[in-house]
């Protein structure tokens, strides 16, 4: 006979099963004898581990938390990856931390949530970062204003391919030429689309250096009185994707809003370049002249 307190415990027990599966399914499983599986997350298996940055040293971005809560649902309802979402940059390290702290050597790719300015690392902790992408073919993603950060680390620069040099129309609806429809990435998007979306304009870039995913649609401009626009060439990528060494690189400045992490499209985008630099999809990294429509 159970005591007061065990019979406490079956009745918690049993909300949690009501809660969890549907009556209809908990009286057919009872009329068998069969007893209910364990809920999805008890046997769920990440094959992979992500580490996401946002801090910020410069512009405050408001789609800092909504980027890193996405990278998070997206591991945890995929069972693809887990996230560690991080403020600071005291894991980018392979030094060893003690105090139960993950270091470098756990994960298997990086995510920089529009960080900006001069993030607060030391030369040791930079110089091992580039080697878990560069000699350790681990993976990078940046999201946005990740552009816009550590203009004084040269090698940062060439690992993501470029820094941060103005938006030269602000956040607008942003017409957006799909180059590479057979990336990943960007399967999804038609050949023409809008985005509402702040692009940025790129210098120390060289198309010959990357392979462009997505671009502004040239054509479809306006470049009067604009002080803004630097680049004459009139090539404004909005994703990329690249090689650093053996890591896998993948950069897009679309998610300068709160909005757009509602939108499908650009959640699935991030959500599969995740997957491509943790080499669990393949893509070009080649690059490929600019397309003469523009």
């Amino acid at each position: 006979m159970h005591t007061p307190r065990n019979r406490f415990c079956l009745s918690l027990a049993a909300v949690a099963l009501t809660l969890t599966f549907p009556a209809s399914r908990l009286r057919a499983q009872a009329a068998t004898g069969e007893m209910p599986p364990p809920p999805p997350h008890a046997k769920q298996i990440h094959l992979k581990h992500v580490l996401v940055i946002g801090q910020t040293k410069g512009f405050e971005h408001d789609s800092v938390s909504a980027a890193m809560a996405a990278i998070y649902n997206m591991g945890e309802q995929s069972g693809l990856w887990d996230t560690e979402m991080r403020t600071d940059t005291e894991l980018l390290t392979k030094k060893d931390l003690g105090r139960n702290a993950k270091n470098l050597n756990y994960f298997d790719a990086i995510v920089f949530t529009s960080t900006t300015g001069e993030l607060d690392m030391d030369d040791s902790q930079k110089a091992d970062m580039m080697s878990f992408i560069h000699d350790d073919g681990k993976g990078f993603v940046g999201i946005h204003a990740a552009l816009d950060t550590n203009y004084k680390w040269p090698e940062y620069g060439e690992m993501i391919g470029g820094w941060f040099d103005q938006h030269p129309w602000m956040t607008f609806n942003a017409p957006i030429i799909n180059e590479a429809p057979d990336f990943p990435a960007v399967r999804h998007f038609p050949h023409e689309f809008v985005k509402y979306d702040e692009i940025y304009q790129p210098k120390d870039w060289s198309r010959d250096k990357v392979n462009v995913l997505l671009s502004l649609d040239a054509s479809k401009l306006d470049y009067n009185n604009n002080p803004r626009i630097h680049r004459q060439d009139h090539d404004f990528a909005v994703a990329w994707s690249k090689m650093y060494g053996k890591g896998r690189v993948f950069y897009s400045t679309l998610g300068h809003t709160e909005e757009a992490w509602h939108d499908p499209d650009i959640r699935k985008m991030y959500f599969e370049a995740i997957k491509f630099v943790l080499g669990m999809t393949d893509g070009s990294t080649a690059s490929h002249p600019k397309p003469a429509a523009q």
